[in-house]
């Protein structure tokens, strides 16, 4: 499982038009990938490490503070293009991405789990759907966290 984490200043998510995820203030608009070996357990984990990772600066300027020590939002974005193959060609394969019967339960799982954590302050994507996401990347800052 992957998750590429951005610490952004705000973050919105539109399906046909019609935005289903926003928030402006600190947080993290997180891409979502699911392998095909992956589990519950290992989704958990990653939770947990998003969770507790310090990329919000304290007040000495250092990164040392977590998305919930400055009272952030999350949204979270399934994404199989993270397991993108382009290590041949010019058009990428997508054969190490989980097929969505696997993906979408632990998108679903992970959700839920930040959920139990952040309650309103997770915003979701829509699996499967074409979506407009967008965002303002603060810093910038990008962390790419795996299982």
């Amino acid at each position: 499982m992957r998750f590429l984490v951005q610490r952004v200043t705000e973050a919105s998510v539109s399906v046909e038009g019609e935005i289903i995820s926003a928030f402006h203030g600190p947080g993290l608009l997180v891409l979502c990938g699911v392998a095909p070996t992956d589990t519950p357990a290992q989704a958990d984990k990653l939770c947990a490490k998003l969770l507790r990772l310090r990329i919000f600066e304290d007040e000495k300027g250092a990164m040392n503070r977590s998305v919930q020590d400055v009272g952030g939002s999350v949204i979270i974005v399934s994404q199989f293009t993270l397991y993108a193959d382009t290590s041949s060609g010019n058009r990428p394969g997508f054969s190490t991405a989980a097929k969505p019967e696997i993906a979408e339960p632990l998108y679903d799982h992970c959700c839920a789990s930040l959920r139990s954590v952040l309650g309103e302050r997770l915003g979701t994507g829509r699996f499967g759907a074409d979506m407009k996401v967008r965002l303002l990347n603060d810093g910038p800052c990008t962390f790419l966290l795996e299982t």
